[in-house]
């Protein structure tokens, strides 16, 4: 049953997460694919040849004149390494979402990336540690939208559907690295004991459900911890559901699950 008198006066679903949810935003770190701002990097293109799919970059650091040239070395030297570091880690999600996980090489990842086979030890200790880095950064990323959300205020609702716009339009973004989560996470159960930054988006949503219920929005017997680890649940299978390809997905697809998930979530913990 649709709760209009919390949803009608919500911005779309679909201006969130067109407005650039779930990018994968090329920074130093190689950050996360969450992010509702608009990407500073929209110049980049699409590169041919050896990892014929990664996103090389066209931004240009401005140099003063008064750089010493060992330190304009140095920089140079220092960008990089974190462009290769971040085509290593793209190459990866591409690997791993097409072969899996345990059926990748190594040698299959530099050859997407375009690298010797060596040089991924030379930033990683192990494939293993390439997949941790996956979901560490991605969950960094989400953990830094989810707080932006918490302190942007508002309605429970309208945080709801902030938070689900990100996180679902990440499949339109980013369907690679949304198979790569949800597949090996399942395959991989010691990956969410070592990488622990997944916590801070469950505690940003808690205390967005704590602070609405000190407002009166949310009913006094609903736990905010439960309820966060419900609407998180809630998501995480939709995005599973279009992995397997048992949900309908696209822009429409995503726009009816956020306002379904808004619509269960804002009417049934409403006071």
């Amino acid at each position: 049953m649709r709760a209009s008198h919390v949803t009608t006066s919500l911005p779309s679903s679909r201006a969130a997460y067109q407005a650039g949810a779930a990018r994968f935003i090329g920074s130093p770190s190689a950050a996360s694919i969450f992010t509702t701002r608009a990407p500073s990097r929209m110049s980049s293109r699409l590169a041919n040849g050896p990892g014929r799919f990664r996103v090389r970059s066209a931004t240009v650091t401005p140099v003063s004149a008064d750089t010493p040239p060992i330190m304009l070395g140095r920089g140079v030297a220092e960008r990089e390494q974190t462009d290769r570091r971040r085509d290593l880690v793209r190459a990866a999600i591409r690997v791993f979402a097409c072969k899996g996980f345990h059926a990748a090489r190594v040698g299959d990842v530099t050859e997407e990336a375009g690298v010797a086979h060596g040089l991924l030890y030379h930033y990683f200790r192990s494939k293993e540690e390439v997949l941790e880095t996956i979901f560490r950064e991605t969950w960094t990323g989400l953990g830094d939208e989810t707080r932006a959300i918490e302190e942007g205020g508002g309605a429970l609702a309208e945080q709801i559907r902030g938070f689900s716009a990100v996180y679902l339009g990440s499949w339109l973004r980013t369907p690679n690295l949304i198979r790569v989560l949800i597949r090996e996470l399942a395959r991989n159960p010691n990956v969410d004991t070592r990488v622990t930054e997944l916590r801070s988006v469950f505690d940003s949503i808690r205390r967005m459900i704590e602070a609405a219920r000190e407002r009166g929005e949310v009913r006094p017997d609903v736990d905010p911890l439960l309820a966060t680890w419900a609407l998180y649940g809630s998501l995480e299978q939709i995005l599973r559901g279009w992995v397997l390809g048992q949900l309908p997905d696209g822009e429409d697809g995503v726009e009816r699950a956020v306002d379904s998930v808004v619509d269960v979530f804002a009417a049934g913990l409403a006071a």
